[in-house]
Parts: C-alpha cells; structure tokens; sequence
C-alpha cells in the first residue's frame, strides 16, 4: 500500500485548502483512512477519519465545523477540506490507512503513512 498526499501550500487565516491522498494498492474496503498532522516541536495529533466502506467520519474537536473529510472510491482518493483556516492549524499534514473499518485517534494504530504535506497559514 502507498500513499501520496498533496495540496499543501502557504494561505492566509480565513481562507481554505484542500488535500489529497490517493491510495495505490489497496487490496480490501475493510480499512479507514486518518488525516493527521505535526506541528513543529509537536507530537503527531489526529485531525479526521473516515470509514472507506460507509464513509462514517469523525473529528477531532480542534477542526469540527471547519474540515471535512471525504472519499472519492473510483479514484481511490480521499480528501481534506479545510476550512476557515487559522495560524495554529500550520503543520505537516500526513495521510494514514489501517486494516479494519473502526477510525481511531491513535497514530501507532495506523499501518501506512503517506510522505506529508505542508500547510502554512499566515495571520
């Protein structure tokens, strides 16, 4: 399994982005799928996740009503639209896949990360 995300780039607060990550090799829909991200001289924090089969999604309090999580399974993609951004959302965002449809919060639960993608939001 790989994963390759991208959209990252330099906003300014208030504005919007959105990430992708497509999913090669992926031999079942019994898995999920995470966003997270590290900000520097942080630890790795869970950002959302969705079901792949289903699509059952969930937030982390710090983005709910700004981010949505989303998949698009004939292109094997899923996405992070991020709204409303603000300084503090600045980070590496990675994308994560795990056997088994139940989203956890826990990174070491995750089996395959994508390389990250950089997310800068000015003030």
């Amino acid at each position: 399994v790989q994963l390759q995300a991208s959209g990252g780039g330099l906003v300014q607060a208030g504005g919007s982005l959105r990430l992708s990550c497509v999913v090669s090799g992926r031999t079942s829909n019994d898995v999920s799928m995470g966003w997270f991200r590290q900000a520097p001289g942080k630890e790795r924090e869970f950002v959302a996740g969705i079901r792949w089969s289903g699509g059952n999604t969930g937030y982390a309090d710090s983005v709910k009503g700004r981010f949505i999580i989303s998949k698009d399974s004939a292109k094997n993609t899923v996405y992070l639209q991020m709204n409303s951004l603000k300084p503090e959302d600045t980070a590496v965002y990675y994308c994560a896949l795990k056997w088994g449809s139940t989203v956890y919060m826990s990174a070491q639960r995750y089996n395959y990360w994508g390389q990250g993608t950089e997310v800068t939001v000015s003030s």
